[in-house]
């Protein structure tokens, strides 16, 4: 990391995912070579119970599971990562997020390539993909690894966060010291690894919008100097959506709010999401700007599609 780094601590959103399709190999090679302090995974599991690294557990947005397995949708039309065992995971080719509606990319002036067989990996496949590099290149870079509705897993008959700490234990994040910080968006689920699995290493309560009816979580409350301080003996940070810190009006003028200085009141780290260079923030009027925002507001780190873009 630059000396000068205006933004202390950069997560590779889903790898370079600005770059190469997320959640690839590639793409956490890519920004492991492009100086990245974490990696993140987002983490679903399989029909035997095995945890992979993919945002959703819905595999049709990213991957060809539609033509390879066409009867094995469910009756709302999506297919589910939790219906496949790994091996059948393992078929599938990963490419660029495309819309479900119109079949195109989400963000259209990103990776096109189409001959490259991309493919879904394990957890334990990423963290010794990543631990190798850190051997290789001489360059340390922690992960940061999602637990994905943790709620929902358990109304399959999963129990993802165990699965999760299983594997982050067998590869010795198991402290604070270590270079893991894990998060999940559900405050319970949050608690629970810290309180009934026993978890010591770096959690991150991670802050969306409104209530979320699957979990409970009132993420209005969380934001609050109430509900921040509540989280202070059990997460060691927040992950709350860049809004949330900074915006900016129509005419261009920008204003911060208070949640990072309420944050800090608590001792939680603030490492907001996404920096992405083709998707700023309504009316914000250059990724220049936005880094200058967020630096001034005093964030710790931040989450980006685009890692080498942040402290250039």
């Amino acid at each position: 990391m630059p000396l000068d780094a205006l933004i202390p601590v950069v997560i590779a959103h889903r790898g370079a995912s600005g770059y190469v399709p997320e959640h690839t190999l590639v793409a956490k090679g890519m920004a492991h070579a492009m100086g990245a302090d974490f990696l993140e995974q987002d983490v679903v599991a399989t029909k035997d119970h095995q945890p992979i690294v993919m945002h959703d557990v819905h595999l049709d947005t990213v991957s060809d599971v539609a033509q390879r397995f066409p009867d094995r949708k469910r009756s709302d039309g999506r297919f589910y990562a939790i219906d496949f065992t790994l091996a059948e995971i393992k078929q599938l080719s990963l490419h660029e997020r495309r819309n479900l509606s119109s079949g195109k990319a989400v963000f259209p002036k990103r990776y096109a390539g189409t001959l490259a067989n991309f493919q879904i990996p394990t957890l334990a496949e990423e963290i010794d993909f990543i631990q190798s590099l850190n051997q290789s290149s001489g360059r340390t870079a922690g992960i940061y690894p999602e637990i994905k509705a943790p709620a929902w897993h358990r109304q399959q008959g999963c129990d993802l966060s165990a699965i999760v700490l299983k594997t982050l234990s067998q590869f010795g994040y198991q402290r604070k010291q270590d270079l893991c910080y894990l998060q999940c968006f559900d405050e319970f689920e949050v608690r629970r690894i810290r309180d009934e699995l026993k978890y010591q290493g770096l959690l991150i309560q991670l802050i969306g919008s409104g209530h979320d009816e699957v979990s409970g979580t009132d993420y209005n409350r969380l934001k609050s100097p109430a509900g921040l301080a509540d989280l202070r003996d059990t997460a060691d940070g927040i992950g709350p959506n860049l809004n949330d810190i900074v915006r900016w009006d129509s005419q261009g003028k920008v204003t911060l709010t208070e949640l990072v200085e309420h944050a800090h009141d608590q001792r939680l780290a603030v490492h907001p999401w996404t920096v992405r260079e083709d998707a700023l923030p309504k009316h914000c009027p250059s990724l220049h700007a936005l880094i200058q925002a967020l630096a001034t507001a005093k964030i710790d780190g931040v989450f980006a599609d685009q890692p080498d873009k942040v402290n250039p």
